[in-house]
C-alpha cells in the first residue's frame, strides 16, 4: 500500500526528482541582446509554469556550439533546443529566407503579415528535419553603417562588406562591395583590422557591438526585417509528459508577442544610443532608396526564379494580404 502511494504522488503534478528535466540551449548572441534577454524570460516561464519539471539553461553568444552548428545540433538530438537566425537555411529551401529579401517587408506590420503567411511552409520544412519551430522574433529593419555619408548605391563599390547570409552577400554583390562573412560577436574586430568597411545590420547590433568606435555614420535604410527562430527536437518535445509540452507552447506564445514588442521598442532605443554616442544619423537620400530598390527587385526576380513552389506561395500569400 505505501507503494502505491508513493507512485501516486510522483504522477501527480510536473515536479519530481524522478521526472525533472534539464535541457541545454545555445543561441548565438550575447547577454545584452534583446534575443537573449527574451529567451533567457522564456527558459524562466516554463520553469516557473512546470514548478521546475523542465530547467532551461541558455548557453549565449556562441558559448556551446557556434552560430553555423545550432540547426544541425538541434536536429541530431545533441541539445534539445536552440536559437539562430532563420534566413541561415536558405540553401535547404528558399522560403527560409523570404523575410531577409530587400524592401519585400520593411515594417514590423508588414514583417508580422510576411511571417503568418511563412509560419506554416516553415514549420512543414521544418518537420521535415525533426524540428519543431516554438517562436520567431524578428530584428529591427536593416540599416546601413558607414565611415562618411553614403548618397548614392555607386558610392558603395569596392567596400569590403560584412555579411551575415547569402541574401546579404547577393546584394553587396549587387552593390558593388566585396561581401565578408561575420558574425555578430566578431564585428569590432572585423572593422579595427580592415577586414570589413561597412555593413547593414540592426541598430541592435550596431549599439551592442558599438559601431560609434569604427564607423561615423547611420542610414536608417529599413531594408528588410530578419528574424531569429527557436527550434525544439522532435523527439525530445514529445517525450516532454503533455502538461510540460503545453507549458512550452504557451510560454512559446508569450515569447514571440514579448519577442516583437522589445523589437520596436530596441530599434528607437538603440538608434537613440548610437546617436548619444557621436554617430551621425542620415535620412537616405532619394538616389540611394531608389538605387537599393532597384537592387532589391532585382535580388526579388532572381530569388523567385529558384525558389520552390513553397517558397513562391509565401510570396504569393503575402502579397495577396
Amino acid at each position: 500500500m505505501k507503494n502505491v502511494l508513493i507512485a501516486a504522488v510522483a504522477a501527480c503534478g510536473f515536479a519530481t526528482v524522478s521526472s525533472a528535466d534539464t535541457w541545454d540551449m545555445p543561441t548565438p548572441y550575447g547577454d545584452a541582446t534583446f534575443h537573449t534577454q527574451n529567451i533567457s524570460q522564456f527558459a524562466a516561464d516554463i520553469a516557473a509554469a512546470t514548478d521546475g519539471a523542465l530547467e532551461i539553461t541558455v548557453h549565449s553568444g556562441g558559448s556551446l556550439f557556434p552560430h553555423g552548428e545550432i540547426r544541425n545540433v538541434v536536429r541530431s538530438g545533441q541539445v534539445p533546443i536552440g536559437e539562430f537566425f532563420l534566413s541561415r537555411l536558405v540553401n535547404d529551401d528558399a522560403a527560409f529566407g523570404i523575410d531577409s529579401q530587400p524592401f519585400v517587408a520593411t515594417s514590423y506590420d508588414d514583417a508580422a503579415k510576411l511571417w503568418e503567411a511563412q509560419k506554416p511552409v516553415v514549420t512543414e520544412l521544418l518537420a521535415e528535419q525533426g524540428l519543431v519551430p516554438l517562436f520567431s522574433v524578428p530584428w529591427p529593419a536593416q540599416g546601413l553603417y558607414t565611415n562618411g555619408e553614403i548618397e548614392t548605391v555607386e558610392a558603395l563599390n569596392g567596400l569590403r562588406f560584412r555579411a551575415y547570409n547569402a541574401a546579404l552577400e547577393e546584394f553587396a554583390t549587387l552593390a558593388g562591395a566585396a561581401p565578408v562573412q561575420v558574425e555578430a560577436s566578431d564585428i569590432p574586430q572585423a572593422f579595427a583590422t580592415g577586414q570589413v568597411e561597412a555593413m547593414v545590420t540592426s541598430p541592435s547590433t550596431g549599439a551592442n557591438s558599438t559601431a560609434w568606435d569604427f564607423v561615423t555614420h547611420y542610414t536608417p535604410i529599413n531594408a528588410w526585417v530578419p528574424k531569429n527562430i527557436v527550434v525544439v527536437n522532435e523527439r525530445a518535445f514529445r517525450r516532454l509528459p503533455e502538461d510540460v509540452q503545453t507549458a512550452v507552447l504557451e510560454a512559446a506564445a508569450q515569447a514571440e508577442a514579448r519577442g516583437w514588442e522589445m523589437s520596436a521598442a530596441e530599434a528607437d532605443a538603440k538608434t537613440a544610443i548610437m546617436a548619444e554616442n557621436g554617430m551621425i544619423i542620415v535620412t537616405p537620400s532619394d538616389a540611394l532608396t531608389a538605387g537599393l530598390q532597384e537592387i532589391g527587385a532585382t535580388m526579388l526576380t532572381n530569388w523567385e526564379a529558384s525558389a520552390s513552389d513553397a517558397a513562391k506561395s509565401i510570396l504569393t500569400t503575402y502579397q495577396g494580404q
